[in-house]
């Protein structure tokens, strides 16, 4: 008697998992878009925010990346080490009011963050330099699902055509 109700407790409590792992599995259509707008060409990105950076009296220049179709570019450059926290911030801020980016996504501390499309930028403050020596700026860019808008193609393999029979 112990068995049988044992049994029926296995049963139930095996269609009660079913019942639910099929609710849990149904399909709710497509995901939706991890960015919205369509995707930027990493051109335009460097160039816009190192034109953000100039305006705001920054100077960076474009290291290289780590190459083909990568999707992280570094902007690095030096500034007074008295203002540079303030012209960041500013940079920042002046992304958001005259370029359309918005506040990307809280890495707590010192960490600035820029989001637009398919791309976040993020910068941070460094400790502060010994006296009389500027402060570094780096600016990470990194784009989702890669960028496939301006990557170099490879250059395609020569035809190779059969050696012909010999008779």
């Amino acid at each position: 008697m112990l068995t049988a109700v044992a049994s029926l407790a296995l049963a139930a409590l095996a269609t009660a998992t079913v019942a639910a792992g099929a609710y849990l599995l149904r399909d709710l259509g497509p995901l939706p878009p991890r960015y919205s707008g369509p995707p930027l060409p990493r051109e335009t990105v460097v160039s816009e925010m190192t034109a953000i950076l100039a305006a705001e009296g920054i100077t960076v220049e474009r290291e290289p990346s780590g190459g083909i179709r990568t999707c992280h570019e570094r902007l690095s450059g030096q500034h007074a080490p008295e203002t540079v926290q303030a012209a960041l911030k500013a940079a920042f801020e002046r992304a958001r009011s005259e370029r359309g980016w918005q506040t990307g996504p809280d890495l707590g501390g010192d960490v600035l963050t820029l989001k637009k499309n398919n791309w976040t930028v993020t910068s941070g403050f460094a400790s502060t330099p010994p006296a009389g020596l500027p402060a570094m700026v780096i600016v990470s860019m990194t784009c989702i699902d890669g960028d496939t808008t301006t990557a170099p193609t490879a250059p395609s393999a020569p035809a190779v055509a059969p050696a012909p029979a010999a008779s």
